[in-house]
């Protein structure tokens, strides 16, 4: 009986204990700590970094492949065999048997096909054999795979190519080979190939602006910092949970009594059960090179978060697709399952996961940051204002970057920021911008002989974050020398979010470069024997139109108020709400010409990728629409029948013991019980008649777009609507019936 399976695996929480993961602390006392157990020592043991290169290659390949790392160099056969062998000869001293090709297709996960080494020896026995081709090539189905209709099912053939920036690691017994995923026609079926597309375009474009300011610069590269928040469970909680089990979040669910409203779970000390999880799982990953930095519990009961180092933007993204696959198994280990979904909980925050992005050049210096000259500021002021241009132009696309069915239940909500785009700057770079936009340009540049620029503007303070506040309803905030995109949810693939936000600001640095090569002739000749510089005359009369062009995204206000949204609407920013229309940006205009001609992605491939997201979209509200049914007519109606049964037999047991009116009086409260019990199981019954209709009709649609329009508007609200009238039921159906672990049970580790 569920509702037997119910007490039984609460039960068994209570008596969780933490497998025996000692901390350092213990085993420094047993004599165990060594520098070899040490997070220093032991970084990046599973990866074939330039260590590990630089061990197992010759010298004249590892320069040869830093050169294909660093600077874009063509791989050539001949080095790639090299590293091939290399490579298996390092991954056999670890014990390794088998390699995949790991690539991201479009199904937010990762994806994987096992081969071993073996190969016949052509006299009967076996060799293990490693070649640079089977390295950089290899050749998985397409046709099982989302495509959005580049592929046929009978169309099976596609390629994944080694990408040699992000390293290659180990699990287990298995080497694994980051690499991009294409059709054998060419176009990218994953998010890696697009990303690095979008990295070179922001890196060639960021390039020539910084040549303004410093000529020496080779190379501008996209840092990302992502902040992981996730949600812990039982695992016997979680199995008792078919909701959970098949789409990630409860379906229903009464609020529990207590939650986050004592604030007393944010910052707290962390569970035993819980810290034991996360040693082992930051053990495992930095092991894979994942460099984890802080970890703690968030607003949430059972919400938690890790956080690495900044890293390389394509790196980044790998390590947090690897580490999201970790986590699960990890978990496991330790009696949890880990929910990725923003919203699995009602009532209690959701999980995202912040991407704190920024450009830095290959000499070091930040270009959202700061300087101490005023030739620093003016790059700095540009750097913001192109970055604010670029989200201004796209912020509908950024949206849709960032939006899927599982985050919309999260936007929008108390503790995250709403599904409209806007940048909070803080005080002093506001001030900063407005002066630039009001002063005369020859009050703000002017050059002193040999002491170099001066700007006329108030001197901007290195440690910048301290002077200025947060806005947590800020989508896009800048918080001292990087922007924080903290609209991202947390089980999605970061670099959805990246090839948008890079193209976007790439698009915007290229149009800049454009227009102050075109003003600067004809400032040469206006300013000829006055000692000024044309081209940062030309830099700063082209951030004056650009601060007034994108002022629009500037907002430091409450995103969360009513009046924001109509003051966005007036101001012209995206302010649907409805997922399968938001995701439309992607084939606007702006967009396809955006991408295509910064070589990102083609329109081809853009339609495609929607006709991905619609269906995707579609699909996850289907199975929450059919699980929820069957819950309801199978679970929750029955249960609740029963329960009515019991009441009803205690009044007619009533009436026969006791004179007609005490017995009503004494009835009262059940009788009242079993009619609204009555009423709420007949309002669900038809609330899933009326689903699976709407369900039925939807289906019936052949276009993706509208299907996903339909599902959004006809069949999702009827979740809610059904939600309500089973949560109601919980709160009156005897406890010991009710068949599926409550909210109390599951937001509190034992």
């Amino acid at each position: 009986m569920m509702e037997a399976l119910r007490f039984q695996v609460v039960g068994e929480a209570f008596k969780k204990k933490p497998l025996d993961v000692k901390t350092p602390s213990e085993k420094q006392q047993t004599g165990e700590q060594s520098s070899a157990t040490r997070p220093a020592k032991y970084f990046g043991s599973k990866v074939f970094n330039r260590e590990k290169m630089y061990k197992y290659l010759s010298k004249d390949v590892y320069e040869k492949m830093i050169d294909v790392m660093d600077n874009g160099a063509r791989l050539d056969r001949e080095v790639a065999d090299a590293v091939a062998a290399g490579m298996k000869q390092w991954a056999t001293d670890c014990g390794v048997t088998h390699y995949t090709h790991w690539f991201q297709p479009l199904t937010e996960g990762t994806a994987e096909k096992h081969d071993s080494f073996i190969e016949h020896d052509g006299k009967g026995g076996m060799v293990e054999e490693f070649t640079g081709k089977l390295l950089v090539q290899q050749e998985p189905d397409a046709s099982s795979f989302p495509s959005g209709g580049i592929r046929s099912t009978f169309e099976a053939r596609g390629y994944s190519a080694w990408d040699p920036t992000s390293p290659v690691f180990i699990i287990d017994d298995t080497l694994c080979i980051p690499t991009v995923f294409i059709s054998y026609t060419g176009e990218a079926l994953d998010y890696k190939a697009p990303l690095l597309r979008a990295l070179h375009a922001v890196n060639v474009a960021a390039t020539e602006v910084c040549h303004y300011f410093d000529p020496t610069v080779k190379k501008v590269t996209s840092n990302l910092g992502w902040e992981q928040e996730y949600f812990l469970v039982d695992e016997g909680l979680y199995s008792a949970r078919p909701d959970l089990l098949l789409t990630g979040r409860t379906l229903m669910g009464h609020d529990s009594a207590k939650n986050q409203q004592m604030d007393d779970h944010y910052f707290g000390s962390i569970p035993e059960r819980v810290a034991a999880f996360m040693r082992e799982l930051e053990i495992e990953a930095l092991q894979l090179g994942i460099p984890c930095k802080t970890r703690h519990n968030e607003v949430a009961p059972n919400q938690f978060e890790l956080a690495p180092i900044f890293e390389e933007t394509n790196l980044a993204v790998d390590h947090n697709m690897l580490l999201m696959s970790v986590m699960k198994r990890v978990a496991r280990k330790h009696g949890f399952r880990v929910l990725l979904h923003e919203k699995p909980f009602a009532g209690i925050n959701g999980s995202g996961k912040h991407n704190n992005w920024s450009l830095s050049t290959d000499n070091g210096v930040l270009l959202h940051a700061p300087g101490k000259t005023a030739e620093q500021n003016l790059r700095f002021a540009t750097f913001i204002v192109e970055t604010l241009m670029g989200v201004w132009r796209h912020n509908g696309l950024l949206k849709a970057s960032i939006m899927s069915a599982t985050n919309a239940h999260r936007l929008g909500a108390n503790e995250a920021p709403p599904a409209i785009i806007s940048s909070f700057l803080g005080k002093q770079v506001s001030e900063l911008l407005d002066h630039i936009e009001k002063a005369d340009v020859s009050d703000i540049l002017a050059m002193a002989g040999k002491q170099g620029l001066k700007m006329d503007i108030p001197e901007i303070p290195e440690l910048f974050i301290d002077n200025t506040d947060r806005n947590r309803t800020s989508p896009f905030a800048f918080t001292g020398n990087r922007f924080e995109f903290r609209a991202v949810g947390s089980e999605a693939n970061c670099a959805s979010a990246m090839i948008a936000l890079n193209s976007a600001v790439a698009e915007a640095l290229v149009d800049f470069k454009k227009r102050v090569d075109a003003r600067i002739p004809e400032l040469q000749q206006k300013l000829d024997g006055t000692g000024h510089s044309a081209t940062f005359h030309a830099i700063i009369e082209v951030l004056r139109d650009d601060i007034k062009t994108c002022k629009p995204i500037r907002f430091d206000g409450n995103g969360y108020s009513d009046e924001w949204v109509e003051e966005a609407a007036r101001r012209g920013l995206d302010v649907e709400k409805s997922c399968p229309i938001i995701f439309e940006r992607y084939l606007d205009d702006s967009s396809i010409r955006m991408f295509e001609s910064l070589g990102v992605m083609t329109k081809k491939e853009l339609e495609a990728r929607n006709e991905v997201k619609w269906e995707t979209y579609t699909k996850k509200i289907q199975i929450e629409a059919r699980v929820l049914g069957d819950l309801s007519m199978n679970h929750i109606i029955p249960v609740a029948t029963r329960y009515q049964t019991q009441l009803l037999q205690n009044i007619c047991n009533m009436a026969a013991v006791f004179p007609i009116d005490t017995a009503d009086k004494l009835s009262a409260r059940n009788k009242k019980i079993v009619q609204e019990i009555a009423e709420r199981t007949s309002t669900i019954e038809k609330g899933v008649d009326e689903l699976v209709e709407a369900r039925k009709k939807a289906n019936k649609i052949d276009d993706e777009h509208k299907k996903a329009i339909a599902y959004h508007d006809t069949v999702e609200p009827k979740l809610d609507d059904i939600r309500y009238e089973i949560d109601k039921l919980e709160l009156i159906v005897d406890d010991s019936l009710w068949p599926l672990p409550k909210y109390r049970e599951l937001l509190f580790i034992r």
